[in-house]
């Protein structure tokens, strides 16, 4: 999932500028998150409210990256939308650019910040584990992927500052590559590591558009 934080309301409130506004928020990501289910849109239309702004209204999207059912969803609330100056998006910088491009003459302000593809740990607790690179080499590292894990993004490894299986950066960081090496160890899958990995094609991961 698309692990996201929302926005200090001191930049939302300055976003916003004094004009009314439509709240948009995501029913998949973002709600897990906390940063844009219901909960969390109808508390920034609380806050707004107080700051004697103007809510024209607000609706989730599910989810709010599919434009099509965007559409239709937003098509219940066209005299609201219309009314607002600016639409809040609390939901991933593609959901923000999504409701975008369906309201081209509207200030879409985007209310989170975008970090991650991550797995979730437990409750509220999340860790990241895709770049979405566009080459996926999971396979090469038996599961494991050092272009997300490694903070060097280190493609052959490890380097020379893991001290007892953790990172140099961190002593809460294990090390990826150490985790690497004991994963094919296990699998007696060792020679692999005797392969030198070339620098990633980065251009695979800017591909805009694409069909499945």
């Amino acid at each position: 999932m698309i692990i996201s934080k929302q926005k200090d309301f001191g930049y939302i409130l300055s976003a916003i500028d004094g004009k009314s506004v439509f709240i948009v928020g995501c029913a998949q990501c973002a709600t897990l998150c906390n940063t844009g289910g219901e909960k969390e849109v109808l508390e920034i239309k609380t806050k707004l409210e107080e700051k004697s702004l103007i809510v024209t209204g607000w609706t989730i999207l599910d989810p709010a990256c599919h434009m099509l059912n965007d559409k239709r969803i937003l098509r219940k609330y066209k005299k609201e939308i219309e009314k607002s100056e600016k639409i809040l998006v609390l939901a991933c910088g593609n959901g923000s650019q999504t409701v975008s491009d369906i309201y081209e003459d509207k200030d879409v302000i985007s209310g989170t910040d975008t970090l991650f593809l991550g797995e979730i740990k437990h409750a509220g607790v999340f860790e990241k584990k895709c770049d979405l690179c566009g080459e996926c080499i999971v396979d090469n590292f038996n599961g494991l992927c050092p272009v997300t894990s490694c903070p060097k993004g280190l493609l052959n490894g490890p380097c020379g500052g893991v001290n007892n299986g953790k990172c140099e950066i961190s002593e809460d960081i294990d090390c990826v590559w150490y985790q690497i090496i004991e994963h094919l160890k296990e699998n007696n899958k060792l020679d692999k590591l005797q392969k030198i990995n070339e620098p990633k094609n980065w251009s695979k991961s800017t591909i805009f558009k694409m069909r499945v």
